[in-house]
C-alpha cells in the first residue's frame, strides 16, 4: 500500500521509526515532513498531507505530533478525510472497521515506539466492515456538505 506520512518536530523522532517499519512491511511511503527537530507548525505538514490522502494518492496517512490532537484537528478540516487519535491497537483497528478512517494520528509524547509500531500494524490490517457502519458514514458525510 502507498502510505503517507508526516510529523511535526516533536512527532519526528517516531516518524523516522514508523518510515522503518513500513518498508519492512512492504509499504511505500512519502514523507510530508518536517525533515527535522527545527520547529514547524503542524497544520503545515497535515494539510498536503490529507488532501493527498482525500485525492486517492495513497491508501493511508499517518500524522505524528507531541499528543496527536493538532495532527488530528487539522486533517479532520479537510473534505473527505477521517483521521483518527490512537493510542492503542484496539482504537486502531476499530477506527479502520467502524469509521474507515484513512489518517491514523499518533502522540510521540504519549506513546513509545513498540506501541506506536502495534498501532500502525492495527491501522494498516483492518479493513472497512461497511454494512451498518455505512449509514453513520454517510452521515458524517452530510455534515461535511
Amino acid at each position: 500500500m502507498r502510505i503517507a506520512i508526516g510529523s511535526d518536530h516533536r512527532g519526528f523522532a517516531l516518524k523516522e521509526a514508523l518510515k522503518e517499519l513500513l518498508g519492512d512491511l512492504g509499504h511505500e511511503w512519502v514523507d510530508f515532513g518536517c525533515q527535522g527537530e527545527e520547529a514547524v507548525d503542524y497544520p503545515d505538514i497535515a494539510r498536503p498531507l490529507a488532501e493527498a490522502v482525500a485525492r486517492g494518492e495513497f491508501g493511508r496517512g499517518i500524522l505524528i505530533c507531541s499528543n496527536g490532537i493538532g495532527m488530528s484537528i487539522a486533517a479532520n478540516k479537510v473534505k473527505g478525510v477521517r483521521a483518527a487519535l490512537c493510542h492503542d491497537s484496539f482504537a486502531a483497528r476499530l477506527a479502520r472497521q467502524h469509521n474507515d478512517a484513512s489518517i491514523l494520528c499518533l502522540g510521540g509524547w504519549c506513546i513509545g515506539r513498540g506501541v506506536a509500531e502495534e498501532i500502525v500494524r492495527a491501522f494498516l490490517g483492518a479493513e472497512f466492515e461497511g454494512g451498518r457502519h455505512v449509514r453513520r458514514i454517510e452521515k458524517i458525510k452530510d455534515i461535511e456538505s
